[in-house]
Protein backbone atom coordinates (compact mmCIF):
# COMPACT_ATOMS: atom_id res chain seq x y z
CA UNK A 1 0.00 0.00 0.00
CA UNK A 2 1.08 3.43 -0.74
CA UNK A 3 1.38 5.29 2.73
CA UNK A 4 -0.37 8.76 1.13
CA UNK A 5 -0.66 12.39 2.97
CA UNK A 6 -3.01 14.77 2.06
CA UNK A 7 -2.13 18.53 2.43
CA UNK A 8 -5.67 20.59 3.55
CA UNK A 9 -9.21 19.78 4.86
CA UNK A 10 -11.32 21.56 2.36
CA UNK A 11 -14.22 20.29 -0.09
CA UNK A 12 -11.63 19.21 -2.59
CA UNK A 13 -10.14 16.98 -0.32
CA UNK A 14 -13.50 15.44 1.40
CA UNK A 15 -15.20 15.12 -2.11
CA UNK A 16 -12.40 14.10 -4.44
CA UNK A 17 -9.59 12.95 -2.81
CA UNK A 18 -10.21 11.34 0.59
CA UNK A 19 -13.18 8.98 -0.56
CA UNK A 20 -11.17 7.30 -3.33
CA UNK A 21 -7.55 7.17 -1.10
CA UNK A 22 -9.93 5.52 1.50
CA UNK A 23 -11.48 2.84 -0.69
CA UNK A 24 -8.76 1.64 -2.91
CA UNK A 25 -6.41 -0.96 -1.59
CA UNK A 26 -3.59 0.53 -3.47
CA UNK A 27 -3.04 3.08 -1.27
CA UNK A 28 -3.09 4.22 3.20
CA UNK A 29 -3.82 7.19 4.38
CA UNK A 30 -1.47 8.14 7.04
CA UNK A 31 -1.82 11.41 7.51
CA UNK A 32 -3.65 14.97 7.08
CA UNK A 33 -2.29 18.34 7.49
CA UNK A 34 -5.05 21.17 8.09
CA UNK A 35 -5.25 24.61 10.16
CA UNK A 36 -8.37 23.06 11.07
CA UNK A 37 -7.70 19.95 13.08
CA UNK A 38 -10.48 18.73 15.07
CA UNK A 39 -12.87 18.32 12.27
CA UNK A 40 -10.53 16.09 10.28
CA UNK A 41 -9.22 14.11 13.68
CA UNK A 42 -13.12 13.79 14.27
CA UNK A 43 -13.96 12.53 10.41
CA UNK A 44 -10.51 9.95 10.76
CA UNK A 45 -9.83 9.08 14.54
CA UNK A 46 -6.89 6.28 13.18
CA UNK A 47 -5.12 8.98 10.93
CA UNK A 48 -2.09 11.59 12.58
CA UNK A 49 -3.79 14.79 11.58
CA UNK A 50 -1.39 17.41 11.78
CA UNK A 51 -1.51 21.39 11.87
CA UNK A 52 2.17 22.03 10.50
CA UNK A 53 3.15 20.69 6.57
CA UNK A 54 7.28 20.66 7.73
CA UNK A 55 6.46 17.94 10.83
CA UNK A 56 3.61 16.38 8.36
CA UNK A 57 6.37 15.98 5.77
CA UNK A 58 9.10 15.07 7.81
CA UNK A 59 7.37 12.45 10.60
CA UNK A 60 4.33 10.98 8.65
CA UNK A 61 6.40 8.53 6.35
CA UNK A 62 4.41 9.21 3.23
CA UNK A 63 5.22 8.55 0.32
CA UNK A 64 2.62 10.33 -1.64
CA UNK A 65 1.74 13.98 -0.91
CA UNK A 66 -2.02 15.21 -2.48
CA UNK A 67 -1.85 18.81 -2.27
CA UNK A 68 -5.57 20.33 -2.04
CA UNK A 69 -4.22 23.60 -0.19
CA UNK A 70 -4.80 27.23 -1.83
CA UNK A 71 -3.36 27.72 -5.70
CA UNK A 72 -0.90 30.19 -4.47
CA UNK A 73 0.88 27.71 -2.50
CA UNK A 74 0.69 24.60 -4.80
CA UNK A 75 4.14 25.77 -5.66
CA UNK A 76 6.35 25.78 -2.54
CA UNK A 77 4.34 22.83 -0.96
CA UNK A 78 4.95 20.78 -4.10
CA UNK A 79 9.06 21.96 -3.87
CA UNK A 80 9.43 21.02 -0.41
CA UNK A 81 7.86 17.25 -1.02
CA UNK A 82 9.65 16.76 -4.46
CA UNK A 83 13.12 17.63 -2.65
CA UNK A 84 12.35 14.79 0.16
CA UNK A 85 11.67 12.46 -2.08
CA UNK A 86 7.83 12.26 -2.23
CA UNK A 87 6.04 11.53 -5.17
CA UNK A 88 3.26 14.45 -5.88
CA UNK A 89 -0.40 14.57 -6.71
CA UNK A 90 -1.54 18.37 -7.16
CA UNK A 91 -4.86 20.02 -7.45
CA UNK A 92 -6.14 22.06 -10.59
CA UNK A 93 -4.36 24.39 -11.68
CA UNK A 94 -1.19 22.89 -10.39
CA UNK A 95 0.90 26.19 -10.10
CA UNK A 96 0.36 29.64 -11.13
CA UNK A 97 3.54 30.46 -13.14
CA UNK A 98 5.33 28.63 -15.66
CA UNK A 99 8.53 28.98 -14.49
CA UNK A 100 7.13 27.41 -11.47
CA UNK A 101 5.99 24.36 -13.04
CA UNK A 102 8.87 23.93 -15.24
CA UNK A 103 10.99 23.77 -12.20
CA UNK A 104 8.91 20.83 -10.25
CA UNK A 105 8.62 19.01 -13.64
CA UNK A 106 12.43 19.21 -13.73
CA UNK A 107 12.55 18.07 -10.11
CA UNK A 108 10.68 15.23 -10.35
CA UNK A 109 11.86 14.00 -13.11
CA UNK A 110 15.60 14.67 -11.73
CA UNK A 111 14.38 12.73 -8.54
CA UNK A 112 12.46 9.94 -10.68
CA UNK A 113 9.40 10.92 -8.56
CA UNK A 114 5.38 11.19 -10.02
CA UNK A 115 4.40 14.87 -10.23
CA UNK A 116 0.82 14.46 -11.23
CA UNK A 117 -1.78 16.67 -11.75
CA UNK A 118 -5.14 16.16 -10.71
CA UNK A 119 -7.50 16.79 -13.81
CA UNK A 120 -10.11 14.04 -12.96
CA UNK A 121 -12.57 15.68 -15.35
CA UNK A 122 -11.21 13.59 -17.91
CA UNK A 123 -13.21 10.71 -16.26
CA UNK A 124 -16.81 12.74 -16.30
CA UNK A 125 -18.87 10.62 -18.31
CA UNK A 126 -20.13 12.73 -20.47
CA UNK A 127 -16.55 14.32 -21.72
CA UNK A 128 -15.73 10.32 -22.20
CA UNK A 129 -18.82 10.41 -24.06
CA UNK A 130 -17.51 12.92 -26.02
CA UNK A 131 -13.90 11.10 -26.72
CA UNK A 132 -16.04 8.09 -28.26
CA UNK A 133 -18.31 10.13 -30.32
CA UNK A 134 -14.92 11.68 -31.79
CA UNK A 135 -13.04 8.38 -32.16
CA UNK A 136 -16.33 6.88 -33.92
CA UNK A 137 -16.90 9.87 -36.77
CA UNK A 138 -20.25 10.14 -35.72
CA UNK A 139 -20.25 14.35 -36.52
CA UNK A 140 -17.86 13.87 -39.28
CA UNK A 141 -15.16 16.84 -39.03
CA UNK A 142 -15.71 19.27 -36.10
CA UNK A 143 -15.75 22.72 -36.34
CA UNK A 144 -17.51 24.32 -33.14
CA UNK A 145 -17.38 23.48 -29.63
CA UNK A 146 -18.62 25.18 -26.25
CA UNK A 147 -18.17 24.05 -23.08
CA UNK A 148 -20.46 25.42 -20.17
CA UNK A 149 -20.31 25.19 -16.65
CA UNK A 150 -22.67 27.74 -15.35
CA UNK A 151 -23.73 27.91 -11.86
CA UNK A 152 -26.23 30.29 -9.74
CA UNK A 153 -24.47 31.61 -7.10
CA UNK A 154 -25.41 35.18 -7.44
CA UNK A 155 -24.10 36.48 -3.89
CA UNK A 156 -20.29 36.21 -2.51
CA UNK A 157 -18.91 33.72 -0.37
CA UNK A 158 -16.40 32.86 1.44
CA UNK A 159 -13.55 33.43 -1.06
CA UNK A 160 -10.19 34.09 -0.57
CA UNK A 161 -8.87 37.01 -3.34
CA UNK A 162 -5.37 36.40 -4.43
CA UNK A 163 -2.90 34.94 -7.43
CA UNK A 164 -4.84 31.58 -8.98
CA UNK A 165 -8.33 32.56 -7.32
CA UNK A 166 -11.94 32.42 -8.65
CA UNK A 167 -13.55 30.55 -11.20
CA UNK A 168 -11.42 30.85 -14.50
CA UNK A 169 -8.25 29.30 -12.26
CA UNK A 170 -10.76 26.63 -11.27
CA UNK A 171 -13.36 25.55 -13.41
CA UNK A 172 -11.70 26.85 -16.40
CA UNK A 173 -8.70 25.01 -15.79
CA UNK A 174 -10.68 21.76 -15.94
CA UNK A 175 -12.67 23.00 -19.30
CA UNK A 176 -9.10 24.15 -21.05
CA UNK A 177 -7.79 20.69 -20.04
CA UNK A 178 -10.54 18.85 -21.64
CA UNK A 179 -10.51 21.24 -24.99
CA UNK A 180 -6.49 20.03 -24.77
CA UNK A 181 -7.29 17.11 -24.63
CA UNK A 182 -9.74 16.87 -27.72
CA UNK A 183 -8.39 18.98 -29.97
CA UNK A 184 -4.91 20.09 -29.12
CA UNK A 185 -3.22 23.40 -28.48
CA UNK A 186 -5.11 26.83 -30.60
CA UNK A 187 -3.39 29.09 -32.51
CA UNK A 188 -4.88 32.28 -30.82
CA UNK A 189 -7.25 33.33 -27.46
CA UNK A 190 -9.79 36.09 -26.64
CA UNK A 191 -11.09 36.44 -23.89
CA UNK A 192 -13.46 37.91 -20.68
CA UNK A 193 -12.79 36.97 -17.52
CA UNK A 194 -15.00 39.45 -14.81
CA UNK A 195 -16.17 40.13 -11.58
CA UNK A 196 -19.69 40.28 -12.23
CA UNK A 197 -21.46 39.99 -8.47
CA UNK A 198 -21.18 43.08 -6.32
CA UNK A 199 -18.45 42.54 -3.94
CA UNK A 200 -16.27 39.95 -5.46
CA UNK A 201 -12.88 40.46 -6.02
CA UNK A 202 -12.01 37.54 -7.95
CA UNK A 203 -13.44 36.20 -11.24
CA UNK A 204 -16.77 34.70 -11.04
CA UNK A 205 -17.78 35.00 -14.72
CA UNK A 206 -15.49 33.65 -18.22
CA UNK A 207 -16.35 33.55 -22.18
CA UNK A 208 -13.05 32.60 -23.49
CA UNK A 209 -12.85 31.36 -27.44
CA UNK A 210 -9.91 29.35 -28.36
CA UNK A 211 -9.27 29.83 -31.88
CA UNK A 212 -8.05 26.86 -34.52
CA UNK A 213 -7.56 27.20 -38.04
CA UNK A 214 -10.50 24.78 -38.89
CA UNK A 215 -12.90 25.16 -35.54
CA UNK A 216 -13.70 27.63 -33.08
CA UNK A 217 -14.30 26.63 -29.22
CA UNK A 218 -16.08 28.65 -26.62
CA UNK A 219 -15.25 28.14 -22.81
CA UNK A 220 -17.90 29.91 -20.68
CA UNK A 221 -19.31 30.04 -17.26
CA UNK A 222 -21.57 32.51 -14.71
CA UNK A 223 -22.90 32.77 -11.69
CA UNK A 224 -26.82 33.88 -12.63
CA UNK A 225 -27.69 30.80 -14.65
CA UNK A 226 -30.17 28.41 -12.15
CA UNK A 227 -32.02 25.69 -13.70
CA UNK A 228 -31.02 23.38 -16.45
CA UNK A 229 -27.96 24.61 -18.23
CA UNK A 230 -26.26 23.13 -21.19
CA UNK A 231 -22.08 21.50 -20.76
CA UNK A 232 -21.45 20.77 -24.44
CA UNK A 233 -22.36 21.65 -27.81
CA UNK A 234 -20.17 20.04 -30.33
CA UNK A 235 -21.12 20.62 -34.23
CA UNK A 236 -19.83 18.76 -37.12
CA UNK A 237 -20.61 18.39 -41.01
CA UNK A 238 -23.03 15.63 -39.84
CA UNK A 239 -24.66 16.95 -37.31
CA UNK A 240 -24.51 18.41 -33.56
CA UNK A 241 -24.72 16.51 -30.12
CA UNK A 242 -25.74 19.09 -27.19
CA UNK A 243 -25.69 17.45 -23.53
CA UNK A 244 -26.88 19.55 -20.57
CA UNK A 245 -26.88 19.15 -17.08
CA UNK A 246 -23.38 18.26 -14.93
CA UNK A 247 -21.61 14.33 -14.58
CA UNK A 248 -23.11 13.29 -11.30
CA UNK A 249 -20.35 11.88 -9.52
CA UNK A 250 -19.76 15.61 -7.71
CA UNK A 251 -23.30 15.24 -6.39
CA UNK A 252 -23.32 11.61 -5.63
CA UNK A 253 -19.86 11.66 -3.77
CA UNK A 254 -21.74 14.71 -1.81
CA UNK A 255 -24.71 12.50 -0.94
CA UNK A 256 -22.40 9.57 0.24
CA UNK A 257 -22.27 7.65 -2.45
CA UNK A 258 -18.65 5.54 -2.36
CA UNK A 259 -16.41 5.56 -4.25
CA UNK A 260 -16.86 1.79 -5.52
CA UNK A 261 -20.50 1.40 -6.47
CA UNK A 262 -21.18 0.94 -9.91
CA UNK A 263 -23.75 3.92 -9.65
CA UNK A 264 -21.53 6.57 -9.16
CA UNK A 265 -20.64 7.29 -12.36
CA UNK A 266 -23.55 5.95 -14.28
CA UNK A 267 -25.50 8.95 -15.29
CA UNK A 268 -29.33 8.95 -15.47
CA UNK A 269 -31.62 8.11 -19.13
CA UNK A 270 -32.60 11.89 -18.42
CA UNK A 271 -29.54 13.24 -18.75
CA UNK A 272 -28.20 11.64 -22.14
CA UNK A 273 -26.96 13.80 -24.63
CA UNK A 274 -28.83 13.89 -28.09
CA UNK A 275 -27.28 13.74 -31.22
CA UNK A 276 -29.11 15.95 -34.16
CA UNK A 277 -28.40 15.09 -37.61
CA UNK A 278 -30.66 16.96 -40.79
CA UNK A 279 -33.69 14.42 -40.58
CA UNK A 280 -33.10 12.61 -36.99
CA UNK A 281 -32.68 13.37 -33.34
CA UNK A 282 -31.28 10.64 -31.27
CA UNK A 283 -30.22 9.97 -27.89
CA UNK A 284 -26.57 8.90 -26.89
CA UNK A 285 -26.27 6.90 -24.12
CA UNK A 286 -23.88 8.49 -21.77
CA UNK A 287 -20.44 5.95 -21.40
CA UNK A 288 -19.62 5.55 -17.65
CA UNK A 289 -16.71 7.64 -16.05
CA UNK A 290 -15.10 7.34 -12.43
CA UNK A 291 -12.79 9.26 -11.13
CA UNK A 292 -11.43 6.03 -9.43
CA UNK A 293 -9.64 5.69 -12.52
CA UNK A 294 -7.75 8.50 -11.42
CA UNK A 295 -6.04 6.81 -8.38
CA UNK A 296 -5.56 3.59 -9.66
CA UNK A 297 -3.48 4.98 -12.86
CA UNK A 298 -1.79 6.76 -10.11
CA UNK A 299 -0.59 3.77 -7.94
CA UNK A 300 0.13 2.15 -10.95
CA UNK A 301 2.36 5.17 -12.07
CA UNK A 302 4.47 5.46 -8.67
CA UNK A 303 4.96 1.42 -8.69
CA UNK A 304 6.46 1.49 -12.37
CA UNK A 305 3.56 -0.33 -14.30
CA UNK A 306 2.24 2.36 -15.96
CA UNK A 307 2.11 5.85 -17.57
CA UNK A 308 1.24 8.88 -15.36
CA UNK A 309 -2.62 9.45 -15.65
CA UNK A 310 -2.01 13.15 -16.19
CA UNK A 311 1.44 14.78 -17.35
CA UNK A 312 2.72 17.95 -15.87
CA UNK A 313 3.73 19.55 -19.64
CA UNK A 314 -0.40 18.78 -20.20
CA UNK A 315 -1.00 20.86 -17.24
CA UNK A 316 1.45 23.69 -17.98
CA UNK A 317 -0.08 24.17 -21.75
CA UNK A 318 -3.36 24.67 -20.02
CA UNK A 319 -2.09 27.29 -17.64
CA UNK A 320 -0.66 29.14 -20.44
CA UNK A 321 -3.88 29.51 -22.10
CA UNK A 322 -5.24 30.45 -18.54
CA UNK A 323 -2.72 32.91 -18.11
CA UNK A 324 -3.05 34.25 -22.16
CA UNK A 325 -7.01 34.50 -21.14
CA UNK A 326 -6.37 36.99 -18.44
CA UNK A 327 -4.16 39.28 -20.23
CA UNK A 328 -6.08 39.26 -23.09
CA UNK A 329 -9.01 39.87 -20.79
CA UNK A 330 -7.23 43.03 -19.62
CA UNK A 331 -5.60 44.21 -22.97
CA UNK A 332 -9.00 43.81 -25.15
CA UNK A 333 -7.59 42.07 -27.60
CA UNK A 334 -7.02 38.71 -29.53
CA UNK A 335 -3.23 37.04 -28.06
CA UNK A 336 -1.39 34.39 -29.73
CA UNK A 337 -0.25 31.49 -27.84
CA UNK A 338 3.30 30.71 -27.31
CA UNK A 339 5.49 27.64 -26.74
CA UNK A 340 5.39 26.10 -22.91
CA UNK A 341 7.47 23.18 -23.71
CA UNK A 342 10.15 22.49 -21.05
CA UNK A 343 11.87 19.18 -21.70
Amino acid sequence: MIKTAIIGYGQSASIFHLPFIDSLSDFELVAISTSKPEKAAQDWPEVTVYTDVDQMLAESGAELVVITAPNEVHYELGRKALSMGLHVVMENPTVTQLHQGAELMRLAECNKLCLIPFHNRRWDSDFVTLQALLKAGTLGPIHGFESHFDRFRPRVRAEQPGVGAGAWFDLGGHLVDQVLVLFGKPQSVTARCLSMRPGSEVTDYFHVQLHYSDKEVVLHSSPYHPGPTLRFKLQGELGCYIKRGFDPQEERLQNGIVPDSPYLAKEAEDDYGIFYSDDDAQVIESEIGGYRHFYQATAQAIRGEGPLPVEMQDALDGLNIINLAEKSSLEGKTLSLSATTFR
